[in-house]
């Protein structure tokens, strides 16, 4: 599940319409209201994903408007709005039910970076839900399920060590599911209610990310125009996700060094020191004993990171897990695409499991995805998926860097057959996707230099 449907609701005509633009061009169905009063009454009525509210409004205000919808509609994703925006406030909305809140004016970057958040949150929603309904677990959700020994004594440690507040490094090749094995360790923790908050650190560079992790105050660099809460405020009492943190430069290391001796920081441009409770997860895919070694990566920090230590296997070491996982996403992207495939015969599952999954579990979901995209019957035989990976051949630096670039062609030919499959509509295909047109357009224009080859397409042109 991914956000369709987005609802805006804000007394300021100029500003609902504006932010109502920004969404439709990113291919998102829209609603709108110009009150709390009528956002309550066409809840009643339709449904959405996610509601943008305004705060500040005649009658009802955004927090009246907020506990409403959370009693009404808990699944709904809440981001507030304000021009008026205090940390006080912030908090107080989180502890309703709100999921973020952004400051008046804003750019379309940093709504479409909120509902990327989001999208990644109600994908582990959704996987969390079958998790529930479709594996051998206890009470609590077991948010991997695996046949392998060894993985098997990883969901125990996670939680076990879940109860502590201790940092936990998870180091593991890409793909290989960190992120989930952090997740499992937020919910089955005292903090499980309280905020998961993730950040890549290996997306922005190194002044945003300083911004993003510690907030800032109004002027404290150009484009400041207004207070930001960091990531570490909005994850207090929670668990703070610092996704590939060998990314980081030295001197946001110190920073982050610092927090974590002293649980207190400053926002940017700021001197008011911010106490903060924090259980921090980090995650890696490169040795981070090999990066300090070489200078890279603060020895003190690492000590500091890695109090719990997590080492997870690549698939090719718990080949045994490659059936469930085919039967979990072949199930997972029949329903979300209505496609035709509904199972995989023995052949085409042996096949899969002498391949030597280099990109580990993100391949293996990519290549179901795309064979049951590209599917036109009820059962996936043999030559369904003999042409999308290889048979298992020995280890060696050139294989490796082969299958890396295999992975890429089969993302291109994906995006190529799903726009396909959608006549060129390039908003359905972002759909089907999971992915926002933005980023779609971004991804096409990046193959403009394959037009011409063998990934060209009769029916997509490759002008945007």
């Amino acid at each position: 599940m991914s956000v369709e449907k987005i609802m805006v609701v804000d007394d300021d005509a100029l500003g609902r319409e504006y932010l109502c633009e920004t969404l439709r061009r990113n291919g998102y169905a829209v609603t709108d209201a110009r009150d709390g009063q009528q956002a309550i009454a066409k809840l009643a009525k339709e449904r959405c994903d996610v509601i943008f509210l305004d705060m500040k409004m005649p009658g009802l205000c955004g927090m009246d408007v907020l506990e409403k919808v959370k009693s009404m509609h808990p699944e709904i994703t809440v981001i507030l709005m304000t021009a008026y925006g205090t940390i006080e406030t912030a908090v107080e909305a989180m502890k309703k039910g709100a999921y973020d809140y952004i400051i008046k004016p804003f750019s379309p970057e940093q709504i479409e970076l909120l509902i990327s958040r989001v999208n990644e949150r109600e994908k582990l929603i959704v996987e969390n839900r079958f998790w529930r309904s479709n594996a051998n677990i206890d009470e609590k959700c077991n948010p991997v399920f695996s046949k392998n020994s060894k993985m098997a004594q990883i969901y125990e440690q996670a939680k076990k060590i879940a109860q502590s507040k201790a940092s936990v490094l998870i180091q593991g090749k890409s793909g290989t599911g960190k992120e989930l094995i952090a997740h499992a360790i937020h919910l089955y923790s005292p903090r499980a209610e309280k905020p998961f908050i993730r950040v890549n650190c290996a997306a922005l560079a190194e002044s945003l990310l300083e911004s993003e992790l510690f907030g800032h105050e109004r002027g404290a660099y150009t484009g400041a125009v207004s207070r930001h809460a960091g990531r570490f405020e909005l994850a207090n009492e929670g668990t703070l996700l610092l996704d590939e943190i060998s990314e980081i430069s030295h001197n946001i290391q110190a920073k982050l060094l610092r927090v974590l001796e002293e649980e207190e920081f400053e926002r940017v441009g700021g001197e008011k020191t911010i106490k903060i409770d924090v259980r921090i997860v980090a995650t890696t895919n490169r040795n981070l004993m090999k990066e300090v070694q070489e200078g890279r990566f603060r020895e003190d920090l690492y000590y500091r990171l890695n109090v719990v230590p997590i080492y997870l296997p690549s698939l090719k070491e718990r080949i045994e897990d490659v059936p469930l996982l085919v039967d979990y996403y072949l199930k997972k992207y029949s329903i979300e695409n209505n496609a035709t495939v509904k199972a995989i015969n023995n052949e085409a599952m042996d096949y899969l499991c002498k391949y030597d999954w280099p990109g580990n579990v993100r391949e293996l979901r990519n290549i179901v995805h795309r064979a049951v995209v590209m599917g036109s019957e009820e059962l996936l035989e043999l030559k369904h998926v003999s042409h999308l990976v290889s048979p298992k051949q020995e280890a060696s630096s050139e294989t490796a860097h082969t299958h890396g670039y295999a992975i890429e062609d089969v993302e291109k030919d994906l995006i190529y057959t799903t726009l396909e499959k959608t006549g060129g509509n390039k908003t359905k295909a972002a759909e089907m996707l999971k992915i926002t047109t933005r980023t779609l357009r971004n991804k096409l224009n990046k193959y403009d230099a394959a037009c011409g080859s063998s990934f060209e397409r009769e029916t997509i042109s490759c002008a945007d």
